[in-house]
């Protein structure tokens, strides 16, 4: 497969993880400061620009935060623009991706542009957008065939998941002290009602921490996607016939590496430093990315990833 297509195929994977999962944040940030009164605007705001690796905004409320992560074009942290990635990944490669997911992709991106979204209520632009990422991963799912440009997708749709998830516990780790904290965490990542029949009632933040590392059975853990970004790898190096097996390794050991240490470390030790473990696993991803992006997109548009952003 071209590097070009190889490439366009894994970031269309990233960006559409990134513009749900920005979504999703975005709207438990807003329900957070409706429903809990005595909560800092100001400094929930700071906490999740700092986490999403926005750093400098002076006193930011929560239409500075809707600027920068739902509706500005120009921000590539918000999901607009990440929706507006996956098109442009999409259309340089029309020829692997199915006519119906390209037209899904374009009709999105046709209702958010120019600001539209902006003239929708918050949280229902939020629910647009997760809702149109899922109908763009359940297309791609049903009419592209299951090859290697799949599996680059499923790699960065993976690899993504992983990164904004850890971000989210992140952001649960400073903001502890509210009592909806990981309630709200676990609506970010769409696990609150997975994580309410697994416990069957009220549970400690650890548990929620617990559920959304280490669950086998829910496919937002992030043990769950550490395990399938390694088998979408895996099934890449061995269609190289053995070519890159030193250089995709780097890879595969970085990923194996994170799962292993997550799997069966102590999930005390883990709690004790869940800001600087979730900052290990985002270096995690951003390594795999720049080693992959080194060794099977070599020749293509090189791509830069800082702080969730390339």
């Amino acid at each position: 497969m071209l590097s070009r297509i190889a490439e366009s195929l894994f970031w269309i994977g990233r960006y559409l993880e990134r513009a749900e999962d920005t979504s999703r944040l975005l709207e438990v940030h807003l329900t957070l400061l409706l429903e809990d009164p005595v909560v800092d605007e100001e400094a929930t705001s700071e906490v999740l620009l700092r986490v999403m690796g926005i750093d400098g905004e002076a006193s930011p409320d929560h239409q500075t935060v809707l600027q920068l992560l739902g509706w500005d074009e120009t921000s590539l942290t918000s999901m607009v623009a990440a929706f507006y990635g996956a098109r442009e990944s999409a259309r340089r490669s029309r020829e692997t991706v199915s006519l119906e997911m390209w037209e899904a992709v374009n009709t999105t991106w046709n209702m958010m542009r120019g600001n539209r979204l902006q003239h929708v209520p918050a949280h229902r632009a939020c629910q647009l957008v997760r809702e149109r990422c899922a109908v763009v991963g359940g297309i791609a799912d049903t009419t592209m065939t299951h090859d290697e440009g799949w599996q680059y997708m499923m790699l960065g749709r993976q690899l993504e998941r992983v990164d904004m998830t850890s971000r989210i516990i992140e952001s649960a780790a400073y903001n502890a002290d509210s009592p909806y904290a990981w309630t709200q965490t676990l609506r970010a990542c769409g696990a609150h009602h997975a994580f309410i029949r697994t416990y069957r009632g009220a549970a400690t933040d650890a548990q929620a921490a617990e559920f959304l590392l280490l669950d086998r059975m829910f496919p937002r853990s992030v043990l769950v996607s550490l395990q399938a970004a390694e088998e979408a790898l895996a099934s890449l190096e061995a269609t190289t016939g053995g070519r890159r097996v030193g250089l995709t390794g780097e890879a595969l050991r970085a990923l194996g590496r994170a799962r292993a240490e997550l799997e069966f470390g102590s999930l005390e030790e883990t709690m004790a430093h869940l800001p600087e473990r979730m900052s290990r696993l985002q270096r995690t991803c951003s390594a795999v990315n720049d080693a992959v992006s080194d060794h099977y997109f070599d020749g293509a548009g090189a791509s830069v990833w800082r702080a969730g952003v390339r």
